[in-house]
C-alpha cells in the first residue's frame, strides 16, 4: 500500500513504553471530548515494550516488513497487508520479526466514539469484534480477504480528518470508523456466532443508567465506587465487572476522564484559579488534581490554559502524527477536532 505525503515516523518503544503503567495499562494521551488517534509507527532497534493493556481499542495494519504480536500466550506472525485487532482485555505486545524495521498504521479509539449517546444493540454489534476477544479469538485478519486493505483506505481517511474540529469532521471520523467496525463484524461473524451479546448489552446499559444520570450533576461531588455500587443496589464485584463491561473502562478512570474533561473547558473558558476550579470539578486535592490532569492531557493544568484558553480552546491536545500534505487515496476532505468538551455519560 502507498503512502502518499512525508509521514512522521515514530519509534514504536519510544512513543509507547514510557506511558505503560506500573500495573501494566498502557494509556494513551486522547483529546478526552473525542478519542480517537491515528499513529505511524516503525520498530527499531529497541527492546520489546513490556505486555501490557489499554482500555481504548486498537486496529494496526502493517504497513511494510514482519511483525510478531504477541495476546497472552499466544503468538502470531503478520505480514505485510495484515491487520491486527486487539480489544481493551488482554495483555499483548508488538515486535519487530525479522531484522527488517517494519511499520505499522494504527488506530486507537475508545468506544464511546461510537456510543456517545448510549450503547443499543446496533452499536454492540459494531463492537463485538473487541468485546469478544477470548482465549482462541484470531486478532489477525490476512490479507487474502481483502479486508485489511479496505480498513487501511478507511484509516487514512480518518487521519486526515484529525485533529476532527468541528461537527462535520467528527461526523466524518465516525463514519469512517463505522465503516471500518462493519467489515469487521462481517469477517468475525462466523467465530462470534449465535452469540446475544446486544441483548446483555442493552440491559447492562439500561442497569447503569441510573448511574450515569446522578453523575452528570453530581460528578462534583466524592463518589467512591462502593457509593457508586450501592447506588444501583448491587454488589461492588458485581458493579465493577457491570461497569466496565458497559464502558470499556474502570469506574475510577471513567469518573477522572470526565472530570479533566470538565476541567479543561474551565480551564479554557474563564479565568478561575486552579485551585478553585479543581474543587468544582470534584478533586479535593489540588496535587491530585495536578498528577491525574498531567496523566490525562500529557501537560499541566497551567500548559494547558496558556496554550488552549480563550480562542484557542478548540485546538487539540496532541497529533501524533503532523503531515497536512498526507493524502489518502480518494479520501474525503476533513476538517480538525475539537477540544474542550466533556465526554457524554450513556444514558442507554
Amino acid at each position: 500500500m502507498r503512502l502518499s505525503g512525508n509521514l512522521e515516523w515514530q519509534e514504536s518503544g519510544t512513543i509507547i513504553a514510557p506511558q505503560i503503567r506500573a500495573d501494566g495499562v498502557h494509556v494513551w494521551p486522547f483529546d478526552p471530548s473525542f478519542p480517537v488517534a491515528v499513529t505511524f509507527q516503525v520498530f527499531g532497534d529497541r527492546q520489546p515494550v513490556r505486555m501490557n493493556r489499554h482500555d481504548y481499542f486498537e486496529i494496526a495494519y502493517v504497513l511494510s516488513g514482519e511483525v510478531a504480536c504477541q495476546v497472552s500466550e499466544r503468538v502470531f506472525h503478520c505480514k505485510e497487508g495484515e491487520l491486527i485487532v486487539v480489544g481493551s482485555s488482554p495483555y499483548h505486545r508488538m515486535w519487530r520479526h525479522t531484522r527488517s524495521h517494519p511499520r505499522i498504521a494504527t488506530l486507537f479509539f475508545m468506544p464511546e466514539v461510537i456510543c456517545e449517546a448510549g450503547m443499543d444493540g446496533e452499536q454492540a454489534g459494531f463492537l463485538l469484534p473487541f468485546f469478544l476477544q477470548e482465549e482462541k479469538f484470531p486478532h489477525v485478519v490476512r490479507a487474502r480477504t481483502g479486508i485489511p486493505a479496505e480498513v487501511f483506505k478507511l484509516i487514512q481517511r480518518i487521519h486526515n480528518a484529525l485533529p476532527a474540529q468541528g461537527n462535520l469532521a467528527r461526523l466524518s471520523v465516525r463514519t469512517y470508523l463505522k465503516m471500518i467496525l462493519i467489515l469487521l463484524a462481517n469477517h468475525y461473524s462466523p467465530y462470534l456466532g449465535t452469540r446475544h451479546v446486544g441483548d446483555r448489552k442493552r440491559e447492562a446499559g439500561r442497569r447503569v443508567a441510573p448511574l450515569f444520570e446522578f453523575l452528570e450533576v453530581h460528578y462534583n461531588q466524592a463518589i467512591s465506587v462502593e457509593d457508586a455500587a450501592a447506588l444501583l443496589e448491587i454488589s461492588k464485584p458485581h458493579f465493577m465487572r457491570l461497569f466496565k463491561h458497559v464502558t470499556g473502562q474502570s469506574f475510577i478512570s471513567y469518573l477522572n476522564h470526565f472530570r479533566i474533561a470538565k476541567a479543561q473547558a474551565l480551564l479554557a473558558t474563564t479565568s478561575k484559579p486552579i485551585a478553585e476550579l479543581c474543587q468544582e470539578v470534584g478533586f479535593c486535592d489540588q496535587s491530585y488534581f495536578g498528577s491525574v490532569f498531567r496523566k490525562t492531557v500529557r501537560m499541566t493544568p497551567l500548559e494547558y490554559r496558556r496554550r488552549f484558553g480563550s480562542s484557542t480552546a478548540d485546538t487539540h491536545l496532541h497529533r501524533t502524527v503532523q503531515n497536512p500534505d498526507f493524502v489518502a487515496p480518494a479520501a474525503g476532505a476533513g476538517t480538525g477536532p475539537a477540544q474542550a468538551a466533556s465526554i457524554p455519560p450513556s444514558t442507554a
